[in-house]
């Protein structure tokens, strides 16, 4: 087996990150409103959150949804009705982070360790991942009406120098 093909066997399986996404959602989210897995979503995101991982295996876990999604995830977690007044982006960036700190933190639970799980940083826009990664999962899904994608990347991010 050649070392890519090593590499590409420590990777996290499609059908084990499903399963995990699927269960932080029922566990956090509850099954009122389903997630339901699509096979494409095309949309410009309003909120992109990440975690990386650095270890025995490198990557990064994303999750990017709308802001209508991002307020519905906000408000589902903290227990607030649907016509509660409009949220804070701090709100926002609390709630989009936890749920992607989950899915890492469980990712991670997938890996060869040992390794670290990074804090989770959110932005407004599209999360751009580094370009010594590569993607090996995405999971296209909708909730409550919204797309939201969860994707993995393997590989290091390219140190910069201050980071090295």
């Amino acid at each position: 087996m050649s070392a890519e093909q090593v590499a590409a066997a420590a990777n996290p399986r499609a059908d084990d990150v499903r399963t995990l996404t699927h269960q932080v959602w029922t566990t956090y989210l509850g099954e009122r409103v389903p997630l339901l897995f699509v096979e494409d979503n095309t949309f410009v995101p309003d909120w992109s959150a990440s975690v990386t991982i650095r270890g025995a295996w490198d990557g990064m876990v994303s999750l990017e949804t709308t802001r209508a999604g991002a307020q519905g995830l906000t408000r589902a977690l903290l227990g607030l009705d649907a016509d509660a007044d409009d949220l804070a982006d701090s709100d926002l960036v609390d709630a989009v982070g936890e749920l992607v700190n989950m899915l890492g933190g469980n990712v991670k639970g997938l890996v060869p360790g040992p390794s670290r799980l990074s804090l989770p940083l959110v932005a407004a826009g599209r999360f751009a991942h580094g370009s010594q990664q590569a993607r090996v999962v995405r999971l296209c899904s909708s909730w409550a009406g919204e797309p939201l994608d969860v994707t993995v990347h393997a590989g290091r991010a390219k140190a910069t120098r201050e980071h090295r």
